[in-house]
């Protein structure tokens, strides 16, 4: 029997789950090596000139950001013997534009990558939802249990704030400088996201499925 690749279905009992901390720390690494590299990407060439082969701190940033990204998926894999379908989209589309970036030391492609990314997510969601499937399961399903109607309103309204999230980041590449953009990606999008997080949680309380005790 094959081993499976990705990860299981949700509700799914042999569905293996990372725990908190440790799932942060592998979607937040990559981001944090991003950031890193390009704030000291000039001190980093000089303390090793090799890494100057990458070009100025934004490639070494993308060039690293690369890597750190295919060290996670590689970590999730061996804790849990498949990958999370959410990032591993997200580090396909970061090797293809990251490489992109390197070839043609052009840093618009990796300042896409984020548009790309969540447009992609919200458009699979929002897509899903004319299908009749509510895909946030796979995301969301670990932590919480919702009725058919909660999964399909959330759903709808984390499709929608992909897109925003992709505008947002066209706003901010266009008109920002590269240093702005990248601390913006680390460091401002990720609080939008978490506000956006905690203003649903009325919705999935109305919604929760709450295991009733044994008799």
């Amino acid at each position: 029997m094959s081993r499976r690749i990705l990860e299981r279905e949700p509700g799914d009992p042999r569905k293996k789950e990372l725990s908190p901390l440790p799932k942060l720390a592998l979607e937040l690494g990559p981001l944090l090596v991003f950031f890193f590299a390009n704030v000291r990407g000039e001190w980093l060439i000089d303390t090793w000139p090799s890494l100057g082969a990458f070009g100025g701190p934004i490639f070494l940033a993308t060039g690293l950001f690369m890597i750190a990204t295919a060290i996670s998926l590689t970590v999730s894999w061996v804790l849990i013997r498949s990958l999370p379908i959410m990032p591993l989209v997200s580090g396909v589309v970061v090797f293809i534009f990251g490489a992109l970036t390197l070839w043609l030391q052009d840093d618009l492609f990796i300042k896409m990558k984020p548009t790309i990314v969540n447009a992609l997510f919200g458009a699979v969601l929002l897509g899903g939802l004319l299908f009749g499937k509510a895909l946030l399961g796979y995301v969301f399903d670990s932590a919480f249990k919702l009725d058919a109607e909660g999964w399909r309103k959330l759903t709808l309204r984390w499709g929608v704030f992909f897109f925003f999230l992709a505008l947002l980041n066209e706003i901010v590449w266009r008109n920002f400088s590269t240093d702005f953009w990248v601390a913006f990606k680390v460091w401002g999008t990720m609080p939008v996201t978490l506000a956006f997080t905690f203003s649903q949680m009325p919705l999935i309380m109305r919604h929760s499925l709450e295991e009733k005790p044994a008799e």
